[in-house]
């Protein structure tokens, strides 16, 4: 056999298994000749059915396959969905900027940022973290962050939204674990007698956080601190404001806190409304 009938006989070779694995990939696929219609139905059954690995699937394919149908648009913002609820979250994050990126001016642009803020908010702490009941403020601050800039957006822009008054809630949340982040690393340097580490780290919980619950104990800290340091026109200051804030506190004879008597929404509203 000369080259020509070789290489022609190899390419047809080629092509005949390239088409008996498209055949075969077709009959494994048991959506092959759904309808949209019908892909969008199996699709949300899958996900109301928590098969959130199937929803991705199902959903993924029918925004391939119908690009500009009525379900593509829904899909895609439903892939973000089950992805989150699937525990992929990386992916899932992808998946909803990607809708927000595409799709500014949808009627679900809203709840777009709110499932962002969900998304973040909700980082998996893994099994240990959850076993031993991790809270927020003892885990890296960035997915907190984020997860409040997304619901920042949601209230900013959509104050109506039927997911504001839940995004807010998690925003006090947010912020007062922020903030207590900061102080637990301010105690910690506090009774290493890191003072000067411990005054800046409870600054930062002061000024970043302004009237938060847990800077009552950032400005105990900076009393503190500089009473260690010998800096007594500091301390007395830092002492002043402590008083001044927090009237009823008797964190400078108990060491302690003062435990919130009811609901206090004004320290959180304060610091949306300036941040």
């Amino acid at each position: 056999m000369n080259t020509f009938l070789r290489n022609t006989s190899l390419l047809a070779s080629a092509l005949i298994i390239s088409v008996l694995a498209g055949c075969a990939g077709s009959n494994n696929d048991e959506t092959a000749g759904w309808s949209q219609n019908k892909l969008f139905v199996e699709a949300k059954d899958a996900m109301e059915g928590g098969d959130f690995p199937k929803c991705v699937k199902y959903f993924e394919r029918l925004e391939a396959r119908f690009p500009f149908g009525p379900y593509a648009q829904q899909a895609q913002i439903n892939v973000a969905y089950c992805h989150w609820k699937d525990g992929e979250l990386a992916q899932a994050i992808v998946a909803v900027d990607r809708f927000i990126q595409l799709h500014p001016g949808h009627a679900s642009i809203d709840y777009a940022y709110y499932l962002k803020g969900l998304i973040t908010f909700n980082d998996n702490m893994g099994f240990l973290g959850k076993l031993t009941g991790q809270d927020l403020s003892e885990r890296d601050p960035k997915a907190a962050r984020e997860a409040f800039e997304a619901f920042k957006t949601l209230v900013t822009r959509f104050p109506e939204s039927k997911y504001t008054p839940d995004a807010l809630a998690r925003m006090r949340y947010i912020v007062n674990s922020l903030a207590e982040s900061d102080v637990n690393t301010a105690r910690y340097y506090y009774r290493r007698g890191a003072y000067l580490a411990a005054v800046n780290r409870a600054q930062r919980a002061i000024t970043d956080y302004d009237r938060a619950p847990a800077t009552e104990e950032a400005l105990y800290l900076m009393y503190k601190s500089y009473e260690a340091l010998g800096m007594k026109d500091l301390s007395r200051d830092a002492l002043r404001v402590l008083q001044l804030n927090f009237p009823q506190s008797q964190i400078v004879k108990t060491g302690k806190r003062t435990e919130p008597v009811g609901p206090k929404a004004s320290w959180w509203q304060f610091w949306v409304k300036e941040k």
